[in-house]
């Protein structure tokens, strides 16, 4: 048994309370059983019970073992003088505040519902290979449930993103369009250089892009001098143009000392429709096709209209190349591609920006646009599937990622609304 477990009983009150008495005798009644603390400090706060006649208003702090008070050194700790009840599976010994008082304890061991521990205990022995620990428990789980705990992580996935996209947004000043033109440039590297393109982002502020919009020239000189990719020997005549170019632009802005080095690029194990400079070269395409980002971005009304948003013409140069001087064919950004970068970029971006508008029911209306978008596939994916959840859109690929990666991997069963409706006997 773990933690966790405690946690959960004790939240939801989910223990025998006949004649339920501390250790030393008193009679406990819990009025409130208080709400749990996410930070440091005692596990559930603003508790409210009646101990023998007195009623107390205070922290509740949970262990396996009375004497783990001792082991996490609680007894020094000022923050847990605010216990007033100390709830634990076995009491193995007496526990005090820093001033020396004592603190009663509650034993739930023998008070525990045997169905909600062996169902509990099925889930923590699963192998930590089994991908699902609940799927020999889940004919018991009503799709409800299923379905809301499915919502309950696609928003939290979303909001977490959500989360890194405001951090962004207060490190640029709050500039939205200068937000935007981050985000898109680190989503542009599809996990193999993203943060290459992070830091290319940085190398080229959005203000100097925009300048030099409307000459598709300029844009890719700055893009691919800036990427490292026009040092050296030129391959060709197209090479040599950018290369002057960025020789007169970086002068011109003072951009030496800040270009990245071709080497920090990863081309391996990636097909050429992935290559880096592919990616790089559909970026200026984007850039220069759009006079805005985030506004277009944002009043896109449905995902096909970001779709088109993506479908930027690219240089006829790129349409017969893969890298400078390097023959190959290419195309312009996929639909899969698009796809993926509106669910990890413009989704959490328009999240973002409705919640810096304090506009939650916004928020509901973004992700509805995962609604209508196809679904991804993956191992993961593909094992819920045939689990039975439900997966026919990208909302539902988002929701068994975040299932996953948030409660199922980490074992977090018991915080999980499918596992807790297992213990609930």
């Amino acid at each position: 048994m773990q933690e966790d477990f405690l946690h959960y009983i004790w939240q939801h009150q989910y223990f025998d309370k006949t004649d339920l008495r501390t250790e030393d005798g008193q009679v406990v009644t819990v009025l409130r059983p208080g709400h749990r603390n996410p930070d440091a400090g005692p596990d559930f706060l603003n508790a409210r019970l009646r101990l023998g006649e007195v009623e107390w208003n205070g922290a509740v702090e949970i262990h396996l073992r009375a004497s783990d008070w001792h082991r996490h050194h609680h007894q020094t700790d000022p923050k847990y003088d605010q216990v007033v009840l100390h709830v634990v599976n076995v009491a193995d010994a007496n526990v005090q505040r820093t001033n020396g008082s004592a603190i009663p304890a509650l034993a739930l061991a023998a008070r525990l519902p045997a169905g909600a521990l062996a169902a509990y205990e099925q889930l923590r022995q699963q192998p930590a290979g089994v991908l699902l620990p609940c799927a020999p428990l889940l004919p018991r789980v009503t799709e409800l449930t299923r379905t809301m705990m499915l919502g309950r992580a696609l928003l939290e996935r979303m909001e977490q993103k959500a989360d890194r996209i405001a951090e962004l947004h207060e490190l640029l000043g709050q500039d939205w369009e200068a937000t935007a033109w981050h985000a898109l440039a680190a989503a542009f590297g599809f996990k193999k250089n993203t943060e290459p393109l992070s830091r290319l982002a940085k190398a080229l502020p959005l203000a100097l892009l925009r300048r030099h919009r409307p000459d598709v020239r300029q844009l890719a000189a700055l893009v691919f001098g800036q990427a490292g990719f026009l040092a050296g020997e030129p391959l060709d005549e197209y090479s040599r143009e950018l290369q002057t170019e960025y020789a007169f632009l970086r002068h011109k802005y003072n951009l030496h000392g800040t270009a990245l080095a071709a080497a920090e690029w990863n081309f391996l194990r990636l097909r050429p429709a992935n290559f880096p400079t592919v990616r790089l070269a559909q970026l200026v395409a984007l850039l220069h096709a759009r006079p805005t980002l985030f506004d277009a971005l944002l009043t896109a009304r449905d995902g096909r209209a970001l779709e088109q948003f993506f479908a930027a013409p690219l240089p006829e140069y790129w349409l017969t190349h893969t890298r400078p001087g390097k023959p190959g064919k290419t195309a312009v950004l996929g639909r899969s591609s698009a796809h993926l970068l509106i669910i990890n970029t413009v989704v959490p971006l328009r999240v973002a920006y409705a919640r810096s508008l304090g506009n939650p029911e916004q928020v509901e209306a973004v992700l509805s646009l995962l609604d209508h978008l196809p679904p991804e596939h993956n191992h993961l994916t593909d094992a819920y599937e045939a689990a039975g959840f439900r997966h026919t859109c990208a909302a539902d690929s988002q929701a068994l990622l975040a299932l996953e990666h948030g409660y199922c991997a980490p074992r977090r069963c018991v915080q999980c609304g499918i596992g807790a409706s297992l213990l609930r006997w």
